[in-house]
């Protein structure tokens, strides 16, 4: 299934970052209770429409790893893959 974000929307594959205590035991994902904030952009939209009709592309592009807000984008699951939509807004910051 291809999905093509709309508007200033931007779909977001989160990251699952393996922890590890200082003992150097890592800790299952189920043990994690914290959503991930940060992810990877697999596609964007064309961006937002301003009131006089002009469409303001967006910051960031595929491929960009990004620090989101935790409760901002909506989860959904595609074929089995969680991903989330965000809106450029959610966006805090591009990881470089």
């Amino acid at each position: 299934m291809n999905i093509k974000p709309l508007s200033d929307h931007i779909l977001i594959e989160p990251i699952k970052e393996e922890e590890k205590t200082k003992s150097g035991i890592f800790l299952p994902e189920t043990a994690s209770k914290e959503k991930s904030e940060t992810g990877k952009v697999i596609a964007i939209g064309p961006g937002k429409k301003t009131d006089d009709g002009k469409i303001v592309p967006l910051s960031v592009k595929p491929g960009d790893k990004v620090l989101f807000a935790k409760y901002g984008p909506s989860e959904i699951k595609v074929e089995d893959k969680e991903y989330l939509i965000a809106v450029e807004s959610d966006i805090l910051a591009i990881i470089e």
